[in-house]
C-alpha cells in the first residue's frame, strides 16, 4: 500500500489560489476606480513589465510582494490589505488529497536524504589542521555562520521628504533603490525562487549546502518551515556543464556521481518535482562559461516549465549575470553582504572552538588549547585595530585563512594581501607536512617551488581556458605537459601519481568527483594563475579579459607579481583600452590606479599617467559619480583621499562612494571624517538608507556619536533605531518604514528627544507613542495609511507639525495644538481644502501641497510665511489678500494675479519658465527681496523702476539689461 505524504502547496493550495483571485479582483477594482484604462497604461505607470501586471491582474499567478506594494501605491491603495492577501497566498497549507508517495520511493528517499545529510554535513575550515587536510572537515552545526543578504527594493519617496530637513517637495512617488537586510533564514522565506548573489569566498555555496542538509535532517529553522520534507538536490553547475547536454531530474544523481544513482526507483525524479518536493539548489552561476551561460537559462527556464511547484535556488558572483537575469521567473535576487565585525567575532570564535575541540580529540597537550585561547584574543584585537586585515577578513574564506595564518604563525600575521596569499599558499602547501614531519607519504616529495610551479600551470592553463573545474584527465594532461622541465619531480612519479600528490598534501586542489579537480577557491586559482601569466607573459590574456570585472584580482594580483617593467605594461595596457572605450573607461582607469597598491616599484611616469586620467574622478563631485565610482567595487576605496584638502560637498560625496561600496571598511575609513563639520557631510553620514547594511551599534558608537553638525538622524531598520545615539546635533529623528510602536518605544533617550518625524509606515495606527515624549516640540508623520487616532498628539506641547492627510483620519484634535507655530500639510487624495483642515489659528508659517485647495485660509490671521506646492489660482489671490500679517510667500506654476498682496515683501517664484515680471512688480508692490532658484537666463530691465529691491539668482544666471537697474536694486548670487 502506497505512503502518503502532506506538501506545502502555497498558493497552489485551495485557500491561497482563492487568496491569488481575491487580490487580483481587488487590483482589478482599483484599476477601475482610479479611471485606469488598460494594463499597458497601468504597467506604464508603475513602472513594471505588461506581462508582470498582466499576470497580477487576471489571477493565474500569485504576484511578488514587491509588485504589490508598487501596484498599490500606483493604485494610491492602501498596502497593508493587499499584502495580507499576499501573505494568504503564500501560507503553507495542506493539500487536500494528501500525495501518495510508493513503498519503494519513501524506501528511497529514506535513504537518499540520509545520504545527503551525511555527504554535505561538513565543511571545510582552511588550515584547521596543519597534519591532515582531511580534519579540515568539521560539523555544519559548528562551522555554519548565518550571513545576512540584502535584498533591493523600490520604495516610495516619502512624499519628498528631504532627509534631515524634513522638508516636502511634493506627492509620495517611487523613488531609488531601499536594501533590505536580513539573516539568511528570515531573507529567504516566503520566495519558492531566488537568486543569491555574492564574492568570491562569501559563503553562497556554504549557504546552499546548509539549506540542503537542514532540510534532509528535517530541522529546518522556523521561518523555513514552509520547505520542511522537501527533497534536496545540491547541483554544482560547474558540474553539471561539463556535459554535453544539462542532465533531466532523472539524471542528477548520475551526474553528481552518487552511489544512489543505479538505485533510483523510475520516475522518482519526475514525481518529487512534480509534486513540488524537491529543492534544486543550482551553485555557481559564475562557474558556467559566460559563452554557455544562455544556455544554461534556457535549460533553467525549461525546469521551471515543466516542475513549476519546486523550489529553486541558485548562487553567482555579482557580476556574471546582469541584475534582473531571472526576474521574469519570478526570482527573488539576494545578495551576500560581507561580513560585519560582529560576525567576524563570531566566526574567529568558532573557528577557535573548533580547533580546541580538535586538540582535545588527538588528546594534545593543555597548552595547546590555552595556547588557542591567547591567540584568538589577539586576533580579534588585531582586527578591530588594523583597518587593513580588517578589510582582509571580510568573507568566510579570508576570515578562516586569517584565523589559520595567527595560528600558523604564533600571532604574527603579513599586512596586506599578497604576503597574506604568499604566506597561505606556504603554509598550506609545503610548511605543515614539514612542520608536523610528514615528509613524503605518498613517496613523493615536492618544494614549495615545485609545487607552486605545477599548480601555477594548472591555474593558467585552467584561466585560458575559462574553466573552474576540469576533467581529471585533462588536469594530469597540464602536468604530464610540465613534467619534461622538471627533470627532479618527473624522477619521482607518473603525472597521475604527482597530481595525486597535489591532490593530497596541498590542500588547494579538491576533487568534487571521482572524475573532476578544481581549487578549493577561485581565490587560490586568480592568485597562481596571475602568476604563471606574468611569468609566461601572457599580457595579451591580461588585456583581453581586463573589462571583465571578474578578473579584478587576477589583474591586481598580476601586477604583484610583475617585475617594474611588467607591471608597467599591465597598467598602460589598462590605460590605452580605458582611453578607447568610453563604455568602460571610468572601470579601467580606476582599476589602474587601485593596481598602483600593488606596485612595489613603478616607473614614476606611469605612474604620473595613472594620476592623469584620475584627477577628474577623484573625488568624486557629485552624486553620479559617486554612483559609478562605487559601481566600481571595492578596490575604489584605496583610491578615495580626505578629509584633508576636502570642501564640505566633496567630502559628502566621498562619504556617499565609502557607503555604498560598503562592507567592514566603512567604519574604518569614515572615522578619518568624524572631526569634519560640514553639514553636507553628515547629510550623508546621518542617512540611514545609505548605512542600513552596516553594523548599527558599531556604526553609531564610531560615527553618529561624534556628529558636529545639527542634522538630524533619518533611521531604516529596528537596529539603527535601537543604536541612536543621545546627542545634541541628532535630536531630530526621521524613521521611515514599517515599526511598530512598541518598537519605536525603544528609541534611546525618547523622553529628551525635540523632534520625531515618522513616514513611509504601514503599522502604526495611533500616536500613543508620543506620550513618551515629553521634550516633543516638532512632529511629522507621512504615508501611514493606517494611521486614524490622532489623540496622542495632545499629550506633547508642539511648535512644529508636518502631516500627511488620508480620509478617516481624526483630525479634530489639531484644533487643540494652541502652541502650534509651523504646519506642513500635503495628501495624494484630492477633494481637500484649508477649510476641511482645523488648523490652530497660531500658526505663523505653513506649507500646502498642490493638492489641497486654499479656500478657508483667511482665517489664519497670524500666518505670516506661506509655501505653496502649486500655481495660485484667481480665487487663491483674494484669500491671500485678506491675511493682514503674510509676508513672505513661496509658489510655483502660473502667475496670473486677481489682486495685490500689499503685505507681502519676501517672494519666492519656483519656476523654470519664469513669469511676466512685470505682473510680479505689479502684484507685490512691497516686494524688497525676490529669489528665482530655477532661473538660467534673466531680463532684468522689468524691475528698472524698482527700488529697495534684492533680486537673488543662481551663480550661474545669465542676467541682461543690469546697467538699467538703479542703485538700490542689486543683483546677488548663490
Amino acid at each position: 500500500m502506497a505512503g502518503t505524504v502532506a506538501v506545502a502547496m502555497g498558493s497552489e493550495g485551495p485557500e491561497g489560489q482563492a487568496a491569488v483571485e481575491e487580490l487580483a479582483s481587488r487590483l482589478r477594482q482599483l484599476m477601475a476606480d482610479r479611471r485606469i484604462d488598460g494594463v499597458e497604461t497601468l504597467a506604464v505607470r508603475a513602472e513594471l513589465g505588461r506581462t508582470t501586471v498582466s499576470q497580477a491582474l487576471n489571477g493565474r499567478r500569485l504576484p511578488s510582494e514587491r509588485t504589490v506594494r508598487i501596484l498599490a501605491r500606483t493604485l494610491r491603495a492602501p498596502v497593508p490589505p493587499l499584502l495580507d492577501l499576499h501573505r494568504r497566498a503564500t501560507r503553507p497549507t495542506v493539500s487536500a488529497g494528501p500525495v501518495e508517495v510508493p513503498p519503494e520511493h519513501r524506501e528511497f528517499e529514506s535513504r537518499y536524504v540520509d545520504y545527503v545529510a551525511e555527504r554535505h554535513r561538513r565543511l571545510d575550515i582552511i588550515g584547521l589542521d596543519l597534519r591532515r587536510p582531511e580534519r579540515s572537515k568539521w560539523p555544519l552545526d559548528t562551522a555554519y555562520l548565518s550571513l545576512e543578504l540584502a535584498e533591493t527594493r523600490h520604495r516610495e519617496h516619502p512624499g519628498g521628504w528631504h532627509g534631515a530637513t524634513g522638508r516636502l517637495d511634493g506627492p509620495g512617488r517611487l523613488d531609488g533603490p531601499a536594501i533590505r537586510v536580513q539573516r539568511a533564514e528570515q531573507a529567504l522565506a516566503g520566495s519558492r525562487r531566488v537568486l543569491v548573489r555574492g564574492g568570491a569566498g562569501s559563503g553562497k555555496t556554504t549557504l546552499l549546502q546548509w539549506l540542503a542538509v537542514t532540510t534532509a535532517e528535517h530541522r529546518l529553522p522556523a521561518e523555513l518551515a514552509p520547505l520542511t520534507g522537501s527533497i534536496p538536490f545540491l547541483l554544482p553547475l560547474r558540474t553539471l556543464v561539463r556535459r554535453p547536454e544539462l542532465p533531466r531530474p532523472d539524471e542528477f544523481l548520475t551526474v553528481l556521481g552518487s552511489p544512489l544513482a543505479a538505485a533510483q526507483p523510475p520516475g522518482w525524479a519526475d514525481t518529487v518535482m512534480a509534486q513540488g518536493r524537491a529543492m534544486v539548489l543550482l551553485d555557481g552561476i559564475d562557474e558556467v562559461a559566460e559563452a554557455a551561460r544562455a544556455g544554461t537559462k534556457r535549460w533553467l527556464t525549461d525546469l521551471l516549465a515543466a516542475y513549476p511547484r519546486a523550489y529553486y535556488a541558485t548562487t553567482t558572483r555579482p557580476t556574471a549575470v546582469d541584475e534582473g537575469w531571472l526576474a521574469g521567473e519570478d526570482f527573488r535576487e539576494l545578495t551576500v553582504r560581507p561580513m560585519s565585525s560582529r560576525d567576524v567575532g563570531v566566526f574567529v570564535t568558532r573557528w577557535h572552538d573548533a580547533a580546541r575541540a580538535d586538540a582535545a580529540r588527538i588528546d594534545a597537550a593543555p597548552e595547546e588549547a590555552e595556547a588557542l585561547t591567547v591567540l584568538e584574543a589577539q586576533l580579534k584585537d588585531a582586527v578591530r585595530a588594523q583597518p587593513d586585515l580588517a578589510q582582509l577578513a571580510t568573507t568566510p574564506l579570508l576570515c578562516a585563512l586569517v584565523c589559520a595564518l595567527n595560528r600558523d604563525r604564533h600571532g604574527h600575521l603579513p599586512g596586506d594581501r599578497m604576503s597574506l596569499y604568499a604566506a597561505a599558499l606556504a603554509m598550506l602547501m609545503v610548511r605543515r607536512d614539514e612542520e608536523r614531519d610528514i615528509l613524503d607519504p605518498e613517496g613523493i616529495r615536492l618544494t614549495e617551488a615545485q609545487s607552486s610551479a605545477l599548480l601555477q600551470r594548472l591555474a593558467h592553463w585552467m584561466l585560458r581556458n575559462g574553466y573552474i573545474e576540469v576533467d581529471r584527465a585533462d588536469a594530469e594532461q597540464v602536468v604530464a605537459d610540465a613534467l619534461p622541465a622538471m627533470p627532479q619531480v618527473e624522477a619521482q612519479g607518473t603525472a597521475p601519481q604527482i597530481l595525486r600528490h597535489l591532490l593530497a598534501r596541498t590542500g588547494l586542489l579538491r576533487q568534487p568527483t571521482e572524475e573532476t579537480v578544481d581549487f578549493v577557491h577561485r581565490t587560490f586559482q586568480d592568485y597562481l594563475g596571475a602568476k604563471a601569466a606574468v611569468e609566461a607573459r601572457d599580457f595579451g590574456l591580461l588585456d583581453k579579459q581586463s573589462t571583465d570585472s571578474t578578473w579584478e584580482d587576477v589583474l591586481r594580483m598580476a601586477v604583484g607579481h610583475a617585475r617594474a617593467e611588467e607591471r608597467a605594461r599591465i597598467i598602460r595596457k589598462l590605460l590605452t583600452r580605458g582611453d578607447r572605450t568610453a563604455k568602460h573607461r571610468t572601470r579601467l582607469h580606476l582599476l589602474a590606479a587601485a593596481c598602483l597598491m600593488y606596485a612595489t616599484e613603478l616607473d614614476p611616469a606611469v605612474r604620473e599617467a595613472v594620476t592623469e586620467r584620475v584627477k577628474g574622478l577623484l573625488p568624486p563631485r557629485s552624486h553620479k559619480q559617486a554612483e559609478e565610482l562605487a559601481a566600481c567595487g571595492r578596490f575604489v576605496l584605496d583610491l578615495l583621499p580626505g578629509p584633508e584638502g576636502l570642501s564640505d560637498a566633496e567630502q559628502s560625496y566621498v562619504a556617499r562612494t565609502v557607503l555604498r561600496v560598503g562592507g567592514d571598511a566603512v567604519v574604518p575609513f569614515l572615522k578619518r571624517f568624524r572631526e569634519s563639520r560640514g553639514g553636507l557631510l553628515w547629510n550623508v553620514l546621518t542617512d540611514g538608507e545609505l548605512t542600513r547594511g552596516i553594523e548599527a551599534d558599531e556604526y553609531s558608537r564610531e560615527i553618529l556619536a561624534h556628529c558636529k553638525a545639527p542634522v538630524g538622524l533619518a533611521i531604516h531598520t529596528l537596529e539603527q533605531i535601537r543604536a541612536a545615539p543621545v546627542v545634541e546635533t541628532l535630536n531630530q529623528l526621521y524613521v521611515s518604514g514599517d515599526h511598530t510602536s512598541a518598537q519605536l518605544a525603544e528609541i534611546p533617550g525618547l523622553s529628551e528627544r525635540r523632534g520625531l518625524f515618522l513616514f513611509g509606515n504601514e503599522l502604526i495606527e495611533d500616536l500613543e507613542i508620543l506620550r513618551e515624549c515629553r521634550a516633543l516640540s516638532s512632529f511629522g508623520v507621512f504615508g501611514c495609511p493606517s494611521l486614524r487616532d490622532l489623540s496622542g498628539i495632545r499629550s506633547v506641547s508642539l511648535e512644529h507639525l508636518r502631516i500627511g492627510l488620508y480620509r478617516g483620519m481624526s483630525i479634530d484634535v489639531l484644533s487643540g495644538l494652541h502652541g502650534l507655530r509651523e504646519f506642513e500639510v500635503t495628501t495624494d487624495e484630492f477633494g481637500w481644502s484649508i477649510r476641511d483642515i482645523p488648523i490652530p489659528t497660531s500658526v505663523t508659517w505653513m506649507n500646502v501641497a498642490s493638492t489641497i485647495d486654499l479656500e478657508g485660509i483667511d482665517r489664519l490671521v497670524e500666518l505670516s510665511h506661506l509655501e505653496v506646492d502649486d500655481s495660485l489660482g484667481m480665487i487663491d489671490w483674494w484669500e491671500l489678500r485678506r491675511l493682514p500679517k503674510l509676508s513672505k510667500l513661496r509658489f510655483s506654476g502660473e502667475l496670473e494675479p486677481t489682486a495685490e498682496l500689499p503685505t507681502v515683501e519676501e517672494v519666492t517664484i519656483e519656476n523654470s519658465a519664469l513669469p511676466d515680471l512685470s505682473l510680479v512688480c505689479a502684484a507685490f508692490p512691497s516686494m524688497h527681496s525676490l529669489w528665482l532658484p530655477h532661473c538660467e537666463s534673466l531680463d532684468v530691465e522689468p524691475f528698472a523702476g524698482s527700488s529697495g529691491l534684492t533680486i537673488q539668482v543662481p551663480r550661474m544666471t545669465e542676467v541682461r539689461n543690469a546697467d538699467r537697474l538703479p542703485p538700490d536694486v542689486v543683483i546677488q548670487r548663490r
